[in-house]
């Protein structure tokens, strides 16, 4: 779930063309409005589809279903699952409006992040899980990702992982400078410009303009820029929330306090292993990619709640994804049954194992996970702090029904408030024109 800027704008002309067509499928409103009402299929009708050989295909980047679909073949040997890895993210959300267009060559399965989730659901791309009863398993899971794969009244995903905002922290970093870790923003701008002042190698944070980032953190502070009923559209990246963050993020743009090395790269992970980057706001994902990319940091890092305006709990997501089938699948029963087992059944907990932050309430309600001391950050009893995030979500947030496109120029329009040559705001101007523009191209009413 990192940051693919990059990949993003190669991908955009592609993904915007196969948009097209799909898109406009969403605002004649046939294919949603029988997804909508689907029919039921029994709990009886999945265990017979589970005794006939059947093989499924699943497209996904994920380094743990592999791991996932040999267990559920061990438990029905009659099933073959065929975990194929396509691309990351764009490169596979590409191949999949192409297997749409054409109709056919598409898998059963596929990730899509939650994020995307709107894009492939509203053209009805999607099938409803609520033809196999899975709407009744809504307690098993955390509002927040819970609403992530609910759209327009339509169950899409079964939420896997989510990616709760934290603050990570090199406390070495700050104990070294005497840094309290912050509790709003205005005391995180203050330990940025201490840093800096002390050695004009070290930043508070790196961030070259990054799409995901910037909504996760305008949604933490309450901003709402972007509403979808229907083919009906709404964006607003000026309302109080996105001003707001806009507004804080500008000082640390002005006083360059925030490294210029681009994200995920060698000098990224050198300046996270060196202390040069002091700070993270990522989902609780960042944990895996810490432990795995910046082991010699081991014992210096820590997670603290996101900072605030005024100290009190705020926050939001970024990042997290699970699987959706897809509309074209013919073996949808199978399908279902291997969607469900990896979420809610022992492949959730294969999952988890490998790093990726639960979804389901029980585990987050359980005092053996919530008291796991991690050596990597020093003992810290972790999950407590993305529980409580988690559970600080602000309600509300939607997705545009073409984030990938919006997140792929968001640079192109947004870029030159990170190198100083416009500011912030008027950048995110800029892109709510651009998205306006494209909305409408796409068949959208834009309000």
């Amino acid at each position: 779930m990192r940051n693919r800027s990059s990949l993003l704008r190669t991908t955009a002309v592609l993904l915007g063309a196969a948009l097209t067509a799909v898109s406009l499928t969403a605002c004649g409103g046939s294919d949603s409005d029988s997804a909508s009402k689907p029919s039921a299929h029994s709990e009886a009708d999945i265990r017979k589809a589970l005794d006939k050989p059947t093989t499924i295909t699943v497209w996904s980047w994920s380094a743990s279903l592999p791991d996932v679909a040999e267990a559920f073949e061990k438990e029905h040997p009659k099933i073959k699952v065929k975990v194929e890895n396509v691309g990351t993210g764009p490169e596979q959300y590409t191949k999949l409006q192409n297997a749409i267009k054409a109709g056919d060559g598409g898998p059963d399965l596929a990730t899509v992040e939650y994020s995307a989730v709107p894009q492939f659901a509203m053209p009805g791309s999607l099938v409803d899980l609520s033809a196999f009863g899975f709407d009744a398993l809504e307690k098993e899971f955390t509002k927040a990702t819970w609403d992530s794969v609910k759209i327009g009244g339509g169950l899409y995903e079964l939420p896997l992982n989510a990616g709760p905002m934290a603050l990570f922290y090199n406390k070495k970093v700050f104990d070294k400078y005497d840094i309290d870790v912050p509790a709003t923003w205005d005391e995180y701008i203050a330990a940025a410009r201490k840093l800096h002042a002390a050695d004009p190698d070290t930043y508070i944070a790196a961030d070259e303009g990054n799409a995901g980032l910037t909504q996760s953190l305008i949604w933490a502070s309450g901003g709402r820029p972007f509403g979808v009923q229907g083919d009906k559209v709404s964006i607003d990246l000026k309302d109080a929330g996105t001003r707001k963050y806009a507004s804080m993020y500008q000082k640390l743009l002005d006083d360059k306090l925030l490294s210029p090395v681009v994200g995920w790269s060698p000098e990224w992970y050198k300046g996270l292993a060196k202390g040069n980057i002091a700070t993270l706001l990522s989902g609780a994902w960042m944990s895996g990619t810490l432990k795995s990319g910046v082991a010699d940091a081991s014992g210096d890092w820590r997670v603290a709640p996101l900072p605030t305006s005024d100290g009190k709990p705020s926050s939001s997501v970024n990042g997290g994804g699970s699987l959706a089938m897809m509309k074209q699948s013919k073996n949808q029963l199978a399908a279902a049954a291997f969607l469900r087992y990896a979420s809610t059944g022992k492949g959730a907990d294969i999952a988890q194992k490998s790093g990726s932050f639960p979804a389901r309430a029980k585990v987050l309600q359980s005092e053996a996970f919530l008291g796991q001391k991690d050596e990597y950050f020093g003992g810290q009893e972790v999950n407590r702090v993305f529980t409580e995030s988690l559970a600080d979500v602000r309600p509300g947030w939607q997705y545009l029904p073409y984030d990938v496109y919006a997140t792929s120029i968001f640079n192109d329009k947004v870029g030159k408030a990170f190198t100083g040559s416009m500011k912030l705001q008027d950048g995110l101007n800029a892109w709510q024109e651009e998205l306006a523009r494209y909305g409408e191209e796409q068949g959208f009413t834009i309000d």
